[in-house]
């Protein structure tokens, strides 16, 4: 199925001379009687290189073939993060920047989703937000609640995150996967 540049938003998918990309960035300009020009960020999904790409007009672009299977994560040794894939059992390792920083939500057994491409593991999507343990955090300090203070949070994961003064250790909290943030904290 062919893609017009006008649904490469944020977030899309698509396939160039063979290899798949993601759109990270975009932007459209639209002149006048001419057609239109869109500018995009891209990432490949193979090998994580970031291009400037400018389509005009009517091209069109291939839609990746990527198959969304849901993977159970196993370990994490030496900077390789250890899955199966829950149907055929078959085991596979990521790299820690084929995972793009999101080892550090993973708990050993959550389920998330791999992205095949060609009968390859290209990329793991994980829940948007994910909820984790705070193992370690300073206490907050009696009388600094007028603003909003923050401090340093250790998750169980051994992910930093930034918190409100109010967070204990043993709570658990929400953090948002995108950006590495915190979300909420979750009631036990």
């Amino acid at each position: 199925m062919a893609l017009s540049i006008t649904e490469l938003k944020k977030g899309t998918i698509f396939q160039m001379d063979g290899i798949p990309y993601r759109v990270i960035e975009y932007s459209q300009k639209v002149m006048g009687r001419g057609g239109s020009t869109v500018n995009v960020k891209i990432k490949s999904l193979v090998d994580g290189k970031v291009l400037a790409k400018t389509f005009h007009g009517g091209e069109k672009l291939d839609s990746a073939d990527i198959a969304n299977r849901p993977v159970q994560y196993l370990y994490e040794k030496g900077g390789q993060y250890h899955f199966m894939d829950v149907e055929n059992y078959d085991q596979f390792s990521l790299s820690t920047e084929d995972t793009e920083g999101k080892g550090g939500y993973l708990k050993e057994g959550d389920t998330v989703t791999a992205q095949f491409f060609g009968g390859r593991v290209i990329s793991i999507e994980l829940p948007k937000n994910v909820p984790l343990k705070v193992t370690y955090t300073e206490d907050a300090v009696r009388g600094d609640t007028s603003s909003s203070i923050t401090k340093d949070a250790t998750l169980e994961t051994g992910a930093t995150v930034k918190v409100p003064a109010f967070i204990k250790q043993g709570d658990i909290i929400s953090v948002d996967t995108t950006n590495g943030t915190y979300k909420q904290r979750v009631k036990n």
